[in-house]
């Protein structure tokens, strides 16, 4: 069982803190530079470690650009007030993902450029393929190692690994927690030590800052990717921006 809860724990922090490092506070954000060598490397990364829900930068970065632009308004992709319950919050930002991934939609010229492509690994990260070819990796996994029927109960939560982290931050974090700062929207701080979301669900702290890397903002808050992020910049494998 213990290889189970590691795989799984793994799983969850790893697909967890790529999302936020790379696809959030990197393709969505800037919050930092990085030469081409290392833009792939964690491309990849993100795309190993989110697997069988791996999301595309470009659709992910046009989405989360407007989700601060109209912060709970009727055009914001996944608020949770124009939206009866979690569910319906995902089926609504995947219909939106999808038209932007598909490029069945254009969108705004102020959320356009400055995120990281790479059309080779976006076309094979979005084949049912590979993403099915994951899924038959996660349950071959389970298969060898769990001892227990009711460990399979985890298998979902690996198949929509990123889908789920989004909807967790997007759900709990505009709805649930206390407040730092008047945003005008309805975002909140759910937990001071966010370590099962890796920073994410300093919401409200993120909306009053969106371009600082630091999502923690009063003495008692820890965002557990700062540190991490601070080191990367101290071995100068990324470059971090000045913010005011």
């Amino acid at each position: 069982m213990t290889i189970i809860i590691v795989f799984f724990c793994c799983h969850w922090f790893f697909s967890l803190f790529f999302q936020t490092f790379f696809l959030h506070r990197y393709a969505s954000h800037k919050m930092f530079k990085m030469n081409v060598f290392w833009e792939r490397t964690f491309y990849l990364a993100t795309f190993i470690f989110q697997g069988s829900s791996f999301l595309n930068p470009r659709a992910y970065a046009i989405m989360h650009r407007m989700h601060h632009a109209y912060s709970d308004t009727e055009k914001d992709p996944h608020s949770p007030h124009f939206i009866k319950d979690v569910w319906g919050l995902m089926i609504q930002t995947k219909n939106i993902y999808l038209s932007y991934l598909k490029y069945k939609q254009e969108p705004e010229p102020q959320f356009r450029d400055r995120y990281p492509t790479w059309p080779t690994l976006d076309y094979i990260g979005d084949m049912w393929l590979t993403r099915i070819g994951f899924v038959l990796f996660y349950i071959a996994f389970y298969i060898v190692f769990a001892p227990y029927w009711w460990l399979y109960l985890l298998l979902p939560i690996h198949f929509f690994m990123g889908p789920l982290h989004g909807a967790i931050v997007n759900w709990c974090g505009h709805k649930y927690g206390y407040t730092n700062f008047d945003n005008g929207d309805h975002s909140k701080n759910m937990l001071p030590l966010d370590f099962l979301m890796m920073g994410e669900l300093f919401q409200n702290n993120h909306h009053q800052k969106p371009n600082d890397v630091n999502f923690a903002k009063r003495w008692f808050e820890l965002d557990p990717s700062y540190p991490i992020i601070r080191l990367m910049h101290w071995m100068r494998i990324i470059k971090l921006r000045k913010t005011t």
